[in-house]
Parts: structure tokens; sequence; C-alpha cells
């Protein structure tokens, strides 16, 4: 059934997560802003569904406002749940296992030259897959216990395995100074929880260079969160950029061999 206001207008509903622009639903289909990257990532969930991966929402087209129209995915904000939940061992290891899966599925999109496809995102190389580039607690969804959905695409492009799982370890080990006191865990904890991410992805990267890559992330993200901030007026964004380069340190500290 629609759900329509008194004008009989399709009702409009503001979603929450990740993404940094407005994001609406309408009945089981959300409503984004589009761009010249959408094509691009119509495809890659496209492939991604066709690979096995249901837990990413399959594109419809573009509506009469020009946004594009994805599936809804139902579920809770990973960065929503109860502390008991979002911070399981087994959600960790389902981050872990939905990451490499989506990144297997999406190796169809990289190389031969056939196409040629504009991301959002600038690729990185080593080509290697097409990586979210935002794979965090506030854009993957939760059913009761069960890791249920990943959301906001925008910024996907291709690029390296490890640049993808690097600052999925940083949010989920987590490094990040806004999730220590929520976690409670010990710095010995996070590291071996970090050990526990790698082994659930499946490829046996070394925990330093994990950190190393997630290092240059950081400073790369806040950059681009210093540009925003002045794109929009957001005086939020500028204190986020300074955390994410005080994690950056951090990180490289923990990623040395005297650590």
């Amino acid at each position: 059934m629609t759900n329509a206001g008194p004008d009989g207008r399709r009702i409009e509903e503001a979603l929450t997560g990740g993404n940094m622009e407005p994001v609406v639903r309408i009945d089981d289909t959300v409503r984004r802003v589009a761009g010249p990257w959408t094509p691009a990532v119509h495809a890659l969930l496209d492939t991604l569904v066709r690979g096995g991966v249901p837990e990413v929402p399959s594109p419809i087209g573009i509506d009469d406002q020009g946004r594009e129209i994805l599936t809804y995915l139902p579920g809770t904000v990973l960065d929503d749940v109860p502390p008991e939940t979002r911070w399981s061992d087994s959600i960790l290891q389902q981050t872990g296992g939905l990451l490499r899966r989506m990144h297997d599925a999406s190796t169809s999109l990289i190389g031969g030259g056939r196409h040629v496809r504009t991301w959002r995102s600038a690729s990185h190389e080593p080509v290697e897959v097409v990586c979210h580039n935002d794979f965090a607690p506030y854009n993957l969804l939760v059913t009761a216990d069960r890791l249920s959905g990943v959301i906001d695409f925008d910024f996907a492009s291709p690029g390296p395995r490890i640049r993808d799982l690097a600052y999925l370890a940083y949010r989920m080990a987590p490094f990040a100074e806004d999730a220590l006191d929520d976690s409670g865990f010990t710095a010995g904890e996070r590291e071996a929880r970090l050990e526990r991410l790698i082994a659930a992805y499946g490829v046996p990267f070394e925990s330093s260079e994990v950190l190393r890559v997630g290092a240059d992330r950081l400073l790369e993200l806040a950059d681009f969160t210093d540009a925003r901030a002045v794109e929009t007026g957001r005086t939020d964004l500028p204190e986020h950029a300074a955390m994410y380069r005080r994690d950056a340190v951090l990180l490289v500290g923990l990623s040395s061999p005297q650590h």
C-alpha cells in the first residue's frame, strides 16, 4: 500500500545514516541525490546482487525529481543498536565476511577497458576491487543480531582491498577516538579484534600494514572533511577532521615496530 498525505502526495520520510546529503524513504524505496557517478554505482549494485550479495540495495532508476531510486533495506543502523550487539564478536566477524563477499563480487567491474565509468571518488592503486570507501557502522544495518545490509555507495570507486578493510578496522576495533569509551575495550583487546577482523576478511594482511593504510586513509578523509565544511558551512565538520588527524597519529604509532 502506498502511504499518502491529505493532499494525495506520497509521504517522504527522512532517513539517517552516514550520508551527507538528503535521503528519504517513499514506501519501499529510497530516493537520493543523483549525479554523474550514479550509473557507475548502479552498475556496482547490480553486479553485487547478481554476485550473491543480497545485503545491498537494488537500483530501480531515476524519479521525476532527478533522484536515484533504490530498494529500501530494513534494519537498524549498527551505530544505534545496544553496545552488547554493536561490539559483539559475531558482528565483528560478519562485517569482515560481508566486506570480502562484496569485494569478490565487484571484481568483474575491474579492468577490461570496455566501459569507462565515472566514480564520485578517485581510484586508488593498486586497483583490485571496487571499494565502498565508507564501510562503517553508520552505513551498516542490523536485524536482531545479524548484519543485514549495507547502504550509501555514493563514494565507491576502484581501489585496493586493504583500503576498505583498514577503515572498517578503525571503526570496529575500534581505534576511533569517538568510539573508545562506548566500546570499553582495552588496547590489547582492540588489537586482538583487529586480528580477528583480518581473519574474518580472509586475506593475511599484516596488522601493521592495515594500521598504516588506515592512517593514510584518515589523513585523506580529514582533508575531504575540511573541504566539505567550507562547502556546506557545517561547524561540526572541522572537529571531525581534527579527530581524524589525531587518530592517524595514533595508528602510525601502533603500526611501528617499537609498539
